[in-house]
């Protein structure tokens, strides 16, 4: 489980931190308000619980949780029934918000400057962007996939850190911890609950 922290900490740049009515520009908007908001609870005075609270609400108001973790569980979704799909989305959605906002609250300074944006089709916006260095970090390139099908409430799908996909990533991950147990999904679960579960 260790190696899933490691990956979600990459997405915590993405809430630290451009202007018509075209799909890209809702995109860009989208991301330029999460991350201002997310940089003024960082920097606030507020207690570190009241910070992850905050932090969790936008997760859950501007990332696709569900559609990311059916995607991680890749072609091993098909052997779930409804109960199994039910319990996977209630168990990602506490391991996905655990993971970014834990880590997140740790930091007070980042900048996202968004360089240019390319609209795939109807559905989804590649928003490029830079976090810039810093005294302690390097440059780091961040395209942001986002799902526009409902351009009055996009959603974040995928994040690319310097060429590579979190949610690939995590799907890669997830599939070499099922195939480890003999192709047993629950045994998935069993670590997604066990890192949920410690404190």
């Amino acid at each position: 489980m260790k190696n899933f922290g490691i990956r979600i900490t990459i997405l915590i740049f993405f809430f630290i931190s451009l202007t018509s009515n075209s799909t890209a520009n809702i995109s860009s908007n989208f991301i330029n308000d999460i991350t201002s908001k997310a940089s003024n609870i960082l920097s606030s005075q507020d207690t570190m619980e009241v910070k992850i609270q905050e932090l969790v609400k936008i997760g859950e108001n501007s990332v696709d949780i569900d559609g990311i973790g059916f995607y991680t569980l890749g072609k091993h979704r098909k052997s779930l029934n409804e109960d199994q799909k039910n319990q996977f989305k209630k168990i990602f959605r506490e391991y996905f918000l655990k993971s970014f906002s834990t880590r997140l609250v740790e930091y007070k300074e980042a900048k996202i400057v968004v360089i240019s944006e390319d609209v795939k089709n109807e559905k989804y916006t590649i928003v490029k962007s830079k976090l810039l260095a810093t005294s302690n970090r390097p440059e780091i390139s961040i395209d942001w996939r986002v799902y526009t099908k409902n351009p009055s409430k996009p959603l974040i799908r995928d994040l690319i850190i310097e060429g590579l996909s979190l949610a690939r990533t995590q799907k890669e991950e997830f599939n070499s911890i099922i195939m480890n147990n003999n192709g047993d999904v629950n045994a998935l679960f069993t670590s997604l609950r066990e890192f949920n579960n410690n404190k």
